[in-house]
Formats: structure tokens, C-alpha cells, sequence
């Protein structure tokens, strides 16, 4: 199963590039030089996201 997550994206002219913000996760934000660029790079850090929530998780899989 795949879960969508809503972008919000945007060009930040202080840091000079592609801004994305993934609301539904806290914290999760990723950038790049280019609109496509940014949206690869939030994909990757969604799935790290993801990752590391489940290891700091109370009730890990291998526990439940």
C-alpha cells in the first residue's frame, strides 16, 4: 500500500532553492536547485522519515 502525503512546495529566494514541506509528517522538509530536484529529495526524506519514526517507536514491530 502506498500512502500519498500532501507537498508544499515553493521557491525560497534566501536560500536560493525549491523549498518542500510535508505537513502530515513534523519536521519533514527536503529542498532543491530545481522544482523536480526537491520533490526526489522530499521522497527520499519521507521514507527516512518514516524509517527512523518506526525505530523510535514505544511498540516496534518485532515487539507487537
Amino acid at each position: 500500500m502506498s500512502i500519498k502525503y500532501e507537498l508544499i512546495i515553493y521557491w525560497s529566494d534566501q536560500d536560493g532553492a525549491f523549498i518542500v514541506e510535508v505537513p502530515e509528517l513534523s519536521g519533514c522538509m527536503a529542498d532543491g536547485e530545481t522544482y523536480e530536484e526537491a520533490v526526489l529529495n522530499a521522497k527520499l526524506v519521507i521514507e527516512e522519515w518514516i524509517e527512523t519514526a518506526r525505530g523510535i517507536s514505544p511498540l516496534r514491530e518485532e515487539q507487537a
